[in-house]
């Protein structure tokens, strides 16, 4: 027997080592899946950190070209054939291929290309004069003063043409009769010219007095043209002479600059008319310095003013209430050392170039009213004029022997500065400096506006309001459930508001726009009415129930007050919004848009940040309730019944246990909502005005970053200012979200250290 016994036990042998090598097998598949498992969520968590660099570096990479520095590139210099004295006016053709230059004795051009004069064009009419003085009106027309008191009008153009494939430009010129205005035959030193469609006129200055010249054209049914001239002697209070003046976009104003800084403005009007209205605006930012040039930048609203000490500033006209105008000083711009004897505006936004005669040119630009760089001149003994090209894509500058120096320029954003973006801002046609967004304009002299502070403080502001109203619902509602509620209610209502977190923005966003927000504008002092009802109605029930428990049976059980509770809220409400009328017509005056108004000084916006509040609220309510519910529902049981076997009250543990041990979850769900509302685009788009706008009002619209480009993105175009912005906005919301993030997870971490003791 025992030895059969033995012989058993040695056949049990090779079956125990099979079942151990199987297990083995097992534990190594297991093993080895574990290890591809591993590397699979290892892959994964590195491909969405490499993913969200990879569009953080890409939105660095199209935002990076706003700030870069501009490229100056001296392309060719192209030396006169002969030396024609000073220099008047210069300029390009818009493919920067063929340059002129207006000079005493006509006009030159130059091949840019081949760096060589080109054929130049006779003016017939100068006969035995000189040009004395030459002035440019829009982008074609010239009015040249000559040495025997004569005017001759032209005009430029610049015919091009494809010869295999090969473009070629010839410069056009158009001469029209000269107009005498000086009598005596005096040279015209300086002038005034405006054209338009119906005819144009100049203005030369004399002694105390401004010789103005119209010419009004008629086109007749005959094809011709009928021209009537007319002629004043306009007296002017002017102290130190006249130095300087130019008309503006309209032909409607002559401004006179002086040698003691006055700056006078003819209202010309009807030149029918027999009296035209001269004022003096005031002085320039120096009593007694001389005024040696002046320009308008593009849109004829900003006035630059050079000062013969240097000086150059910016001024715009603002109407006052009775009619009259005054001059507004916007901006002081790096000055030159010497007189500015040269103001070249650009013809595609609001820079524009100041030189003197030492050869000085800088760069400037109107609406950040900043000094962006200087060209550099070799040294040459000074600078007679110059033009930025029309593609603002080049300069051009006249050496005071008349060479011309042709640059290349790259300076795609020059509106683009920390100042424009984050500060205050003097623009056209406003009184103070402001934050203003508007991108976009309905002509091309368009100020663009690109604060971004309109666009960040109306994100705060939605995400404010809607934060102000989810967490305490969410919240309240979170540790009702979780404390208080019946487990049977409780694993009812948990699900359908975690539903509703499924429900598309974009419904949500219609539903306010069309539902909501014109709802809200009819009953809003019912509306807000209706919480202190709500409040009177659920006070009054527990004083009833107190008094009576034995007749106020429903909603006794423990655990089931919600039902009670949800019936005096919808009783309250109806109430509240059923009062609304009689509340409008008692207190507010029949209208509580008008009280609003007169009263706080409120305007109110039927699309406005309650809506929003409200929306925008409804859609982050049940992320932070269902993450705040978990926190405290996961709370150890031990923890709960100690505080109870201790003596306290479900509240106190509620309050003094749970609450604090579950501080971080509850603090991560806020922040989780919070970032949710921030990055809200649908409802904000559609429940919104979207208008940007600063102020903290409730009762206004507002306009969002996130909004903001999904507007304005499918409309601007690629590689210009308006695209880079945009991506710049979601570089600032990206950064704003991740800070909020590592500050939350912080404090997440601080809360949890602080309170793992319990």
């Amino acid at each position: 027997m025992e030895v059969k016994k033995a012989t058993k036990n040695l056949e049990d042998i090779p079956s125990s080592s099979s079942e151990a090598g199987s297990r083995s097998a097992n534990v190594v598949r297991r093993l080895r899946v574990d290890g591809w498992v591993k590397k699979l969520v290892s892959f994964g968590g590195i491909s969405i950190i490499f993913s969200i660099l990879a569009i953080l570096f890409v939105i660095l990479a199209v935002a990076y070209p706003l700030f870069k520095s501009p490229e100056l590139t001296l392309t060719s210099v192209v030396e006169p054939l002969e030396k024609n004295g000073n220099v008047f006016l210069v300029g390009v053709d818009e493919y920067r291929e063929v340059a002129y230059e207006i000079h005493p004795k006509g006009f030159s051009f130059y091949s840019l290309v081949e760096n060589q004069p080109l054929p130049e064009i006779p003016i017939s009419s100068l006969n035995n004069a000189s040009i004395e003085s030459a002035v440019k009106f829009g982008k074609s027309d010239f009015a040249l003063g000559l040495s025997d008191g004569r005017i001759v009008l032209t005009r430029l153009s610049f015919d091009v043409s494809f010869e295999n494939n090969i473009r070629k430009i010839v410069p056009r010129l158009k001469i029209e009769s000269p107009i005498k205005a000086n009598s005596d035959g005096s040279s015209i030193k300086q002038m005034a010219f405006f054209k338009g469609k119906k005819g144009y006129w100049v203005a030369v200055p004399s002694t105390s007095k401004v010789l103005w010249i119209a010419v009004k054209e008629r086109r007749t049914m005959m094809g011709t043209v009928k021209k009537k001239k007319y002629t004043k002697q306009i007296s002017v209070p002017e102290k130190g002479g006249i130095t300087a003046l130019i008309s503006d976009a309209d032909g409607e104003t002559l401004l006179i600059g002086t040698g003691s800084g006055q700056l006078i403005r003819v209202f010309l009007g009807n030149p029918k008319a027999d009296e035209v209205v001269v004022e003096t605006l005031g002085t320039t930012s120096r009593d007694g310095i001389g005024v040696s040039k002046l320009a308008f930048l593009l849109g004829g609203q900003t006035l630059i003013v050079g000062g013969e000490e240097g000086g150059v500033n910016s001024y715009q006209l603002i109407r006052e209430k009775g009619g009259a105008r005054r001059l507004m000083p916007m901006y002081a711009f790096e000055p030159h050392q010497k007189e500015v004897s040269v103001i070249q505006v650009s013809s595609r936004n609001k820079g524009f170039i100041t030189g003197d005669s030492t050869g000085t040119v800088r760069y400037h630009y109107g609406t950040s009213g900043s000094t962006q760089f200087n060209i550099p001149l070799n040294d040459r003994d000074g600078i007679s004029t110059g033009s930025i090209a029309p593609k603002n894509n080049g300069l051009l500058l006249a050496g005071s022997d008349g060479t011309l120096f042709n640059w290349k320029m790259h300076h795609p954003h020059p509106e683009v500065s920390w100042k424009t973006l984050f500060g205050q801002v003097v623009y056209e046609g406003y009184k103070d400096a402001d934050y203003v967004w508007q991108s976009t304009g309905g002509s091309d002299e368009f100020e663009p506006k690109f604060s971004l502070m309109p666009l960040i403080q109306g994100s705060l502001k939605g995400t404010f309001y809607a934060i102000l109203f989810a967490v305490p619902i969410a919240l309240f509602g979170a540790f009702y459930t979780s404390e208080f509620m019946h487990p049977k209610y409780k694993a009812l209502i948990k699900p359908i508001i975690e539903i509703m977190a499924a429900l598309p923005s974009v419904v949500l966003g219609f539903f306010a726009a069309l539902w909501l927000a014109p709802n809200i504008e009819k009953l809003l002092p019912g509306l807000i009415l209706s919480p202190l009802i709500v409040m009177v109605l659920i006070f009054a029930y527990l004083v009833a129930k107190e008094k009576y428990p034995n007749v106020l049976t429903f909603g006794r059980k423990a655990g089931s007050e919600i039902w009670p509770v949800t019936i005096l809220v919808i009783i309250g409400s109806l109430i509240g919004l059923g009062l609304t009328g009689q509340i409008e017509a008692i207190a507010l005056g029949g209208d509580y848009r008008l009280w609003l108004n007169e009263s706080l000084g409120l305007d109110f916006d039927q699309r406005n940040s309650l809506v929003v509040g409200l929306a925008m609220g409804f859609a982050v309510t049940p992320i932070i309730y269902t993450i705040a519910e978990d926190s405290l529902s996961n709370i150890p049981s031990h923890l709960k019944a100690g505080s109870l076997a201790l003596g306290a009250t479900p509240w106190q543990t509620g309050i003094k246990v749970v609450l604090p041990t579950a501080s971080p979850g509850i603090f991560s769900a806020i922040m989780i909502g919070f970032g949710r509302a921030v990055g809200e685009t649908m409802i904000v788009l559609m429940a919104t005005g979207n208008t940007p706008i600063m102020d903290w009002n409730i009762f206004s619209g507002f306009r969002a970053i996130s909004a903001n480009i999904a507007v304005e993105l499918p409309e601007a175009p690629e590689g210009g200012t308006l695209f880079r912005l945009l991506f710049l906005a979601a570089l600032l919301l990206f950064i704003f979200t991740f800070v909020a993030n590592t500050l939350a997870e912080w404090v997440r971490l601080r809360l949890r250290e602080r309170y793992k003791v319990l």
